[in-house]
């Protein structure tokens, strides 16, 4: 009844007195409300990533994964560089700097504030020549069930992982987030470590969208890339 008289970051203030005394903060809900912060994004708009140079870049990108090469020009911050700007299917973009003195790597460097991994959709009757292009490529790869969808893993020509996903269940993107967030309260609810198929399947028949399962492969459930 009195909150009305506290500031408006008295929450931050309390985490971060808690923090200081070795006290666990409290846990963050899981919603697909939107808060009320005062910047609202409308979606994502584009990735960039450093890249080695073009040639190796389009080999992976546009011969591999068909992304189309949809724009080419100097990086306008430093224009030795050159950025290229792929579609990755739905209209949402990936840039990519590239550079001729540079060499692909065969691996990433991890460290905090640096790129896991990338992800992008494929279509779930194109998800076993997926495995099988990235075989007549030469590129290793790994398959998982990773509860709620099915994800393939191998990296590009830099060695940044890749993650190729698809769906176990048709889900309208306008209500991703609600569909979602619905199965985190389902998995909560059973006690769950982690979403497992039946609480996609359980949101989706909770809100009301129509049950349309799709035929994938058996996977095993695991850890690793």
């Amino acid at each position: 009844m009195y909150r009305q008289f506290l500031p408006k970051n008295y929450n931050r203030l309390i985490g971060l007195a808690g923090h200081r005394c070795g006290m666990a903060p409290a846990t963050p809900p899981v919603t697909d409300e939107r808060p009320s912060a005062p910047i609202q994004t409308t979606g994502t708009d584009h990735i960039t990533i450093w890249g080695s140079n073009e040639a190796d870049t389009l080999a992976f990108y546009r011969d591999l994964l068909g992304m189309a090469l949809v724009l080419r020009q100097p990086n306008l911050d430093d224009p030795s560089q050159t950025h290229l700007f792929f579609d990755t299917g739905d209209g949402r973009i990936l840039t990519v700097f590239v550079s001729e003195d540079r060499d692909s790597l065969p691996r990433q460097r991890t460290t905090t504030g640096a790129v896991h991994h990338l992800c992008f959709s494929v279509a779930p009757d194109r998800y076993e020549e997926t495995m099988t292009a990235l075989e007549d490529a030469g590129k290793g790869y790994n398959v998982f069930d990773r509860g709620i969808f099915h994800s393939i893993y191998t990296t590009d020509n830099n060695g940044l992982v890749i993650e190729l996903t698809t769906e176990k269940y048709e889900i309208p993107d306008d209500r991703r987030g609600e569909v979602l967030a619905t199965a985190q309260r389902l998995r909560e609810d059973d006690g769950a470590d982690y979403a497992h198929d039946h609480h996609l399947r359980g949101a989706l028949e909770e809100l009301g969208i129509e049950v349309v399962e799709h035929d994938l492969p058996e996977a095993a459930t695991g850890t690793g890339v």
